[in-house]
């Protein structure tokens, strides 16, 4: 409408000059609100609100001080730097400019509990309130924690602080991720950076991986790092160090369980097999009903009953081969999850990974998957892995593509081939929920830039051949291109295929368009420090 308008304005402007400088309406500018997301005892989570005034606003940079004692140790959503007790926050790099009226948030952690006021905020050199005048706090922008007790968990220890905080405003799309037990170890990765990322607030479910399946019964996985290790004050979600006190759960289920405090919103669900443990539900699938039977009484245990909200299968793979070859027969799956579905009953989650392999009598063909999605919640379809360095000389190819491409080396290995044919088996498209690899794989002694190139072997990775995290990709290899949906890298000699926020954006509206129930997370350690490919899941799915 603007545009129109221009032409007829410019041409009579000697003569509506002086009418136009006298009724000209002034330019509302952009503002910052401040509020607080959630309080505890040793911390708080706040949020800015930057609202457009009456121009897009191209980029933003947030500045404030804090009073004396506060610290923020982590963002999200922006790019944060700090001089002493004054912050300065800039939009991030995939950041789009906003429209006028269009708003965005970004959030970070802060120190001491109680929250905190802003002093001095500015946004682009200007108060934050939009208000002239010297800088300082808008009247709005004052915080009003609201710190609300919950009953203690049923069973011992003592409870941690809890938070009441908004319910995830994620209408009818999940948003699950998978914490790995053995994180803890040489990644140094615990619930606590979920907190600290911001990621807890974006995320409906935890699938917690793996428990062991062994001699036909679910199993412990590292009963060390699930319930006995003493986590530090540093490292617990609460800031404070476990105890050896008799009968006190310690590990990983401890610190879930403070999470769960903090954050009422998420539920955890324990996942059982994986690539590694998976051979032993050849021998569950003889008796399925012993098999649910064990399951029951391992998340029922009184020590952590309070902690799990359901169980997740992750059969790799049923009647089919992964790291070893299951002859079990295409009924198995559909028999073991209605074992599960009858034991645990109508409120229990019971959910199952499975293949991502779209082609024609590959792994979604070989068990009914369709006969047994009556008796599970929801399936997370696995689509990532189709291509990586154990085909050692290439080609190179993207390991998550969303749809086919030109010179891809096999066909039906992409994301859309294999969500087609679970919808064409019957499959209700709410219950598939799209995966997202928070990492890449990658080759060496590659010459060619595009996809197809030729290789000598798998890139070095930190912890294994051919495989590194996203955190790491995003510097010291950033991408060079896209294909079908996902990005790719070459620097030097390696190549590299991973996700980034901007292709997460687009899988993003790949799940809402095709009416997917929402999207998966392997696994949250290899986002960066500030969460920010799960604020990419969320951000586009909500």
């Amino acid at each position: 409408m603007r545009r129109l308008l221009l032409g007829p304005l410019l041409a009579g402007a000697a003569l509506l000059a002086p009418l136009a400088i006298g009724t000209a309406t002034a330019a509302t500018p952009a503002t910052a609100t401040y509020s607080t997301d959630s309080d505890w005892e040793t911390g708080f989570q706040g949020k800015f609100t930057i609202k457009a005034g009456s121009s897009t606003l191209q980029s933003w940079t947030l500045e404030f001080d804090v009073p004396p004692g506060t610290t923020i140790s982590s963002a999200w959503d922006a790019r944060m730097t700090r001089n002493g007790n004054h912050y300065t926050f800039t939009n991030p790099t995939w950041y789009e400019p906003l429209a006028p009226g269009a708003s965005t948030t970004f959030g970070f952690i802060g120190a001491p509990g109680g929250g905190f006021t802003p002093l001095n905020c500015t946004l682009n050199g200007q108060p934050c309130s939009g208000e002239p005048g010297s800088p300082g706090p808008s009247p709005t922008s004052s915080p009003s924690p609201t710190v609300s007790p919950s009953p203690s968990p049923p069973v011992s220890p003592s409870p941690s602080p809890t938070v009441t905080t908004s319910p995830n405003p994620g209408g009818d799309k999940k948003i699950v991720g998978y914490f790995t037990e053995w994180g803890v170890y040489g990644r140094q990765y615990f619930v606590k950076n979920l907190v600290t990322s911001g990621t807890a607030s974006k995320i409906d479910y935890i699938n917690y991986a793996f428990g062991n399946v062994t001699n036909g019964q679910c199993a412990i996985g590292d009963s060390y790092a699930a319930y006995d290790m003493a986590y530090t004050a540093e490292n617990s979600v609460d800031g404070k160090a476990d105890t050896w006190d008799t009968g006190a759960l310690r590990g990983n289920f401890n610190q879930l369980r403070k999470l769960k405090a903090m954050y009422p919103h998420i539920k955890v669900i324990w996942s059982f097999g994986g690539w590694t443990w998976s051979s032993g539900f050849a021998e569950a699938a003889r008796n399925p009903e012993a098999f649910a039977e064990s399951c029951y009484r391992l998340l029922k245990d009184p020590r952590w009953a309070d902690v799990f909200d359901g169980i997740d299968i992750d059969w790799e793979y049923p009647n089919a081969c992964g790291l070893s070859c299951d002859t079990s027969g295409p009924d198995a799956f559909r028999r073991l999850m209605a074992a599960l579905r009858a034991k645990f009953g109508p409120d229990f989650l019971v959910t199952a990974a499975i293949s991502g392999d779209g082609t024609s009598g590959g792994k979604l063909d070989a068990a009914d998957y369709a006969g047994a999605a009556q008796y599970v919640d929801w399936y997370l379809v696995m689509t990532y892995d189709y291509f990586g360095a154990w085909a050692a000389t290439g080609p190179t190819a993207p390991h998550s593509p969303l749809t086919s491409y030109s010179g891809i080396p096999t066909a039906g290995f992409y994301a859309d081939a294999a969500i087609q044919k679970l919808k064409s088996k019957g499959i209700p498209a709410n219950k598939l929920l799209l995966g997202i690899g928070f990492y890449g794989r990658g080759w060496t002694g590659v010459t060619q830039s595009a996809p197809g190139g030729t290789a000598t072997g798998p890139a070095p990775g930190t912890y294994e051949q051919g495989v590194e995290d996203y955190k790491v990709l995003k510097t010291s290899c950033p991408a060079t291109g896209t294909i079908a949906g996902t990005a790719y890298a070459h620097c030097g000699n390696n190549w590299w295929s991973y996700d980034t926020p901007a292709t997460i954006a687009g899988k993003m509206d790949y799940v809402k368009n095709q009416g997917l129930g929402g999207a998966f997370i392997w696994e949250f350690s290899g986002d960066t420090a500030n969460g920010e490919l799960a604020a990419a899941v969320a951000g586009n799915l909500r």
